[in-house]
């Protein structure tokens, strides 16, 4: 019995051998169209389950008892491609996968995507993959948490309120484009992350250019540009389904259609996704739907037409109002606390929330003339509506003072107490109003590209904008009351307000913005430069319908116009092909902001000196490619003139011993900002990598200020001489580094841990004291994050499928994300915490 048994086990080793000698290796390496590694390829030999998936550094290796065949290589976002194999042919195969959106080229063109070691700007790009990794059930901005001088937080903590800022100048100073049109706020200059939540879910790149940047617009940004690039329109017919759920109640469910190339020349890709939770804070539950389409269609090989529209409408609640250290600490809620919510009928009531709509629809057009040259245009147009609601009244303190009807110390506010006052009052002195900003927004980019010869291109176009925006308050819920006394509108000083009528103010802001541009590129063998000048006019007008009689002749502003203009120019030299240098300045004027026109909100007083903002810009770098390292060093100076700042804050109001919302208006500012970036990825074995990066700013401010505070209905509190002179800029960690590893643990499994830390993170200013030469503003102790994720994919009845499963803040950190200084020390400090651990787990199947 044992001969047999050893006779058949020999006679299988046999047969094994004898099969695996019939077998032969296939290897190769897989890129993108800029021969970046792609990870994670299917790559099948056709009529056969054999094959493999591409590794950490793009490469395959399995093998075959086929002689000769066809392999199939797949991957979502890319075209699937067919390659004949000769497995006699020992030599490794490379291929190359095209983006599989439609219109990525053409958007990239049209975005000025800076190109790597070619294009003398610092710069870092997210890609598709690990966005869909690591963003789970974060903040879209905390993508960029690891990225050269960026900071990005939750600020409050409710969904969608996240911020960034990048070499420490705020979003009023970073240019946000979606497709390379610009979505900054027209009057300030802000971006509200929560009228983009869905971005994350049909977003194919990010692009991060610090500095000046290469964007195509007439007046280039201060801090940089972070440049969102959609999916746009697929060549191939499928779709996609995702789940997700996680810490707090999260839930998403996500849909994604494409028609693919049709044999008429359209091509469709619709998005929808609902999103829900009750938020991490305490009283911030959250609902939302965002949406995306983009159809295209040729009309021929010259002329192209793109429509894309995306948004979200969604409500959510916040936590408005920093408090002390020491009020964490004694809650028993900790880091989640928040005063800004109660009950009202049982039911959970928060007193703050963000709720808003605003679509963003274009149409590009797509103009081949000839070999050389091109023309992108693209239309757009956005209309906003919503705002935040906050407590209001004489009485409004009942809900958030001091003395308001609280459940203990720290616990919810019991509205039903105030609705019962005002219903036995019948008039209603403590409410909920809206802080509307409504706007209508349009404008159009066109872009010329013309390649004069081998070595020179030109780029030249228009941007032109106008803006509308709606402000002003209006009753959102009386609590139980019938009516709300308001005496702001001079033309019905005994308004008798019901929900939904405006109160305390109510005026539009105009702004008609026309730019033009000029780029000429070298570029020959190892050597490239370019110049610039671009030139803007724009233009203010300001209409107060409560604070002017209907007849009277300045209700309505004339214009007030300011011309802004500017010139940079730059140039890269590769010393060789693993070194390169880089070099770039710049100087431009721009527009003051629309507040530093009109501070205090008074037709008669409108600023028509306001200075324009003068920046002065340069840097240097140095770039390292080696096969399996690379590395980027860049030095930046800023010197930024005439700086309009602006704030704002709750702060406790003096004469009413009541927490409101203050306004500050601070002009003639200037800053320096300069420091030293480096980052680097690091591939030492198959299947493993590294990628880290460290951030030195040195930010300061250089002139002491006159500060402007006005009240939540826009009334001059004070005028205060502010003492800030070599103060550091707060807001922003100062010292940033990360650290990240990925780890194949099998091809289709992989494991990633990353690592932040941040340091010289000061608070921000309170105007009220800085009325002498006073201490440093109060900094922030220093932190340390750890996030975990793990990536598995697998195929369910023959479909691609992937399950993400994402930690963040992985041991529990108790951390600072934002703080208001008051006297220089952390007693006197007012803060809102980070998050901590959370989860999320995602499952996505293609078809």
């Amino acid at each position: 019995m044992k001969k047999i048994v050893l006779i058949a086990v020999l006679s299988l080793i046999s047969l094994a051998n004898i099969y695996s000698q019939n077998k032969k290796l296939i290897s190769g390496n897989i890129k993108d169209e800029k021969q970046n590694p792609l990870i994670g390829v299917s790559v099948v030999v056709e009529g056969t389950n054999e094959g493999g998936i591409t590794n950490g550094e793009g490469s395959f290796q399995f093998s075959t008892t086929k002689k000769q065949g066809t392999l199939l290589v797949s991957i979502i976002g890319y075209v699937s491609k067919k390659v004949a194999f000769d497995a006699n042919n020992s030599n490794t195969i490379e291929i190359t996968l095209e983006d599989s959106s439609l219109d990525l080229e053409e958007v990239q063109v049209f975005s000025s995507r800076a190109v790597d070691r070619k294009t003398p700007v610092a710069v870092s790009t997210i890609k598709k993959q690990d966005i869909e990794e690591k963003l789970g059930n974060q903040e879209f901005v905390e993508i960029l948490k690891s990225v050269p001088g960026v900071y990005a937080s939750r600020e409050g903590g409710g969904f969608g309120d996240g911020e960034v800022t990048l070499r420490g100048f705020n979003s009023e100073n970073v240019a946000v484009l979606i497709n390379g049109i610009p979505v900054n706020d027209m009057e300030g200059g802000r971006v509200y992350w929560s009228n983009w939540t869905g971005l994350g879910s049909v977003t194919s790149s990010i692009q991060v250019q610090r500095g000046l940047g290469a964007s195509k617009v007439a007046v280039p940004s201060i801090g940089g540009t972070i440049n969102t690039i959609t999916d746009n329109t697929d060549t191939e017919e499928g779709g996609q389904v995702s789940y997700t759920t996680g810490n707090n109640n999260y839930q998403k469910v996500g849909v994604k259609l494409s028609t693919g190339l049709m044999n008429n020349g359209f091509a469709a890709t619709v998005y929808a996704d609902k999103i829900s939770g009750d938020g991490f804070v305490d009283g911030t539950p959250f609902e939302g739907v965002s949406y995306f389409a983009s159809i295209s269609k040729r009309i021929n090989d010259n002329h192209k037409l793109v429509f894309t529209a995306t948004g979200a409408t969604q409500r959510h609640g916040q936590r408005f109002e920093r408090l002390a250290i020491q009020d964490y600490r004694t809650s028993d809620r900790g880091v989640k606390l928040n005063k800004g919510w109660g009950y009202k009928n049982g039911q959970l009531f928060a007193l703050s929330e963000n709720f808003f709509n605003k679509p963003l629809i274009s149409i590009n057009h797509y103009w081949r003339i000839n070999d050389n040259n091109k023309i992108s245009t693209a239309v757009y147009y956005s209309s906003g509506k919503g705002g935040v609601n906050f407590e209001d009244g004489a009485d409004k303190g009942k809900l958030t003072g001091p003395n308001s009807y609280r459940f203990g110390e720290f616990g919810p506010v019991d509205v039903d107490r105030v609705v019962a006052e005002n219903m036995a009052n019948g008039e209603s002195t403590a409410i909920i109003q809206t802080t509307a900003n409504d706007h209508i927004w349009l404008g159009a980019i066109s872009t010329w590209n013309s390649r004069i010869n081998d070595h020179f291109t030109f780029i030249g176009g228009l941007d032109y904008r106008y803006y509308k925006g709606i402000k002003y308050k209006k009753v959102d819920d009386l609590l139980g009351g019938q009516f709300y006394k308001d005496n702001s509108d001079v033309n019905n000083p005994n308004n008798a307000a019901r929900v939904g009528d405006k109160i305390g103010y109510y005026n539009d802001a105009f702004v008609n913005w026309y730019g033009s541009f000029a780029q000429l590129e070298y570029d020959k063998d190892d050597f490239s430069a370019f110049v610039a000048l671009n030139g803007s006019n724009t233009t203010y007008r300001r209409v107060d319908y409560f604070r002017k009689l209907s007849t009277d002749p300045t209700r309505e502003t004339d214009n007030v116009n300011f011309i802004g203009y500017g010139a940079k120019a730059g140039a890269n030299y590769r010393l060789n092909e693993y070194n390169n240098i880089f070099a770039n300045v710049g100087y431009f004027e721009r527009a003051p902001y629309f507040s530093a026109v009109w501070a205090n909100n008074n037709n008669d007083q409108t600023n028509k000196d306001a200075e324009n903002q003068k920046i002065t810009s340069i840097e240097l770098g140095y770039g390292l490619r080696l096969p399996k390292f690379a590395a980027n060093v860049n030095l930046y100076y800023t010197q930024w003139n005439d700086r309009t700042q602006t704030d704002t804050r709750t702060a406790l109001n003096v004469t009413t011993n009541e927490v409101e919302t203050v306004f500050t208006n601070i002009l003639g500012v200037d800053a320096l900002h300069q420091g030293v970036e480096v980052d680097f990825e690091y591939r030492p074995l198959t299947g493993l990598s590294f990628t880290g990066m460290l951030s030195l700013g040195d930010w300061k401010w250089k002139n002491d200020v006159t500060a402007v505070i006005t009240d939540s209905d826009q009334n001059v509190i004070s005028n205060l001489n502010l003492f800030i002179k070599d103060l550091p800029v707060g807001r922003s960690a100062q010292t940033t580094a990360a650290l990240g590893a990925r780890y194949f643990v099998t091809p289709k499994t992989s494991f990633s841990v990353d690592y932040n830390y941040y340091d010289r993170y000061y608070a921000d200013f309170n105007p009220s004291n800085r009325t002498s030469p006073g201490v440093d503003p109060w900094k922030v102790p220093s932190f340390h994050l750890f996030d975990a994720s793990l990536l598995h994919k697998f195929k369910i009845l023959n479909l691609d499928a992937k399950v993400i499963a994402r930690m963040n803040n992985v041991f529990n950190t108790e951390f600072i994300t934002r703080a208001n200084d008051n006297d220089g020390t952390a007693q006197g400090a007012t803060v809102f915490y980070g998050p901590g651990r959370t989860f999320s787990i995602s499952s996505i199947i293609n078809f």
